[in-house]
C-alpha cells in the first residue's frame, strides 16, 4: 500500500508540504508534488500515479479543466481539493472524472485515511462477490436489473454506465434488499473509510445511484431515504 504513487497538486506551498509530511510519516514514500496544472499534467505523463490530490483552484488552469485531460491516460484516483461547496461544483467534478472530494480547511489525516481506504478498496471487488449467494450473479428489482459477473447495470432491458464506485455501492445495497443502512456503515463497507471523513461522500454517491436507476430521482421510488437511520432498497414487490 505504502508504495503506491500519489501527487498532490496545489498552489499553496504551505498546503503541499503539510500533506507531504502527514503521508511520510503514514509510510508513503512515492510522493510527487506539483504546483501548477502543466507541471501535475507532465508528472502524470512519465510516472504511473496511482492518487491525486486535487486542487480545483490552481494558478493556470482549474482541477475542473485538467481532469478530463488526466482521465485521457490515467484511472488514478482522483480527490479534489475545493473551497467550494455547493452540489453543482461536486458534481461537476464526479461528472468531468473526479472520485472524490475535500472542502477546505481539511485536516490532512483525512487525506492520508482517504488514500488508503481507496487502496485497500482494490480488494473490493473480490470481497462483496465472495458474499454473494452461489448461482446469484443477477439481482432483478423491476426497472433495474444487476449483473455482477458482467458487471453491469440494465435500467428497462438497456445497459447503463456506472462507474465503479456506484456501482459497487449498488450491489451492496442489492445483498441488503429492505434493510436500513446507516452512512457510516456505508463509508466502513463499501469505501473502507474508519476516520476523518466526511459523510457527504455518502449523499453524493446516493444522488449519482438514484440518477441511474430512478424515474425521477428527486421522488426516489427504489433507494429510500429512511429520515436520521439512513437508506433503504426497496423490493419492487413491497412498493
Amino acid at each position: 500500500m505504502q508504495e503506491a504513487n500519489i501527487l498532490l497538486v496545489d498552489d499553496e506551498t504551505s498546503i503541499v508540504k503539510m500533506v507531504e509530511m502527514v503521508l511520510e510519516k503514514e509510510g508513503f514514500t512515492n510522493i510527487y508534488t506539483a504546483y501548477t496544472a502543466h507541471d501535475a499534467l507532465r508528472i502524470i505523463q512519465n510516472y504511473p500515479i496511482d492518487f491525486i490530490v486535487l486542487d480545483v483552484m490552481l494558478p493556470d488552469l482549474s482541477g475542473f479543466d485538467i481532469c478530463p485531460k488526466i482521465r485521457e491516460t490515467s484511472d488514478a484516483y482522483i480527490l479534489f481539493l475545493t473551497a467550494k461547496v455547493s452540489d453543482l461544483d461536486v458534481l461537476t467534478g464526479f461528472a468531468i472524472g473526479g472520485d472524490d472530494y475535500v472542502t477546505k480547511p481539511f485536516n490532512p489525516l483525512e487525506i492520508a485515511a482517504r488514500i488508503k481506504a481507496t487502496l485497500r478498496r482494490r480488494e473490493l471487488p473480490k470481497r462483496m462477490y465472495k458474499n454473494i449467494k452461489k448461482n446469484t450473479n443477477r439481482f432483478d428489482f423491476g426497472r433495474f436489473c444487476v449483473d455482477v459477473d458482467a458487471g453491469e447495470l440494465l435500467v428497462d432491458g438497456k445497459v447503463v454506465q456506472c462507474p465503479a464506485q456506484v456501482f459497487y455501492l449498488l450491489i451492496y445495497f442489492c445483498q441488503n434488499p429492505n434493510i436500513v443502512i446507516s452512512k457510516q456503515k456505508l463509508l466502513e463497507t463499501v469505501w473502507g473509510f474508519e476516520r476523518y471523513v466526511d459523510d457527504n461522500t455518502v449523499t453524493v454517491h446516493i444522488h449519482k445511484l438514484r440518477e441511474k436507476i430512478e424515474v425521477d430521482p428527486s421522488n426516489p421510488k427504489y433507494l429510500k431515504t429512511v429520515r436520521g437511520l439512513g437508506y433503504k432498497l426497496v423490493k419492487e414487490r413491497e412498493m
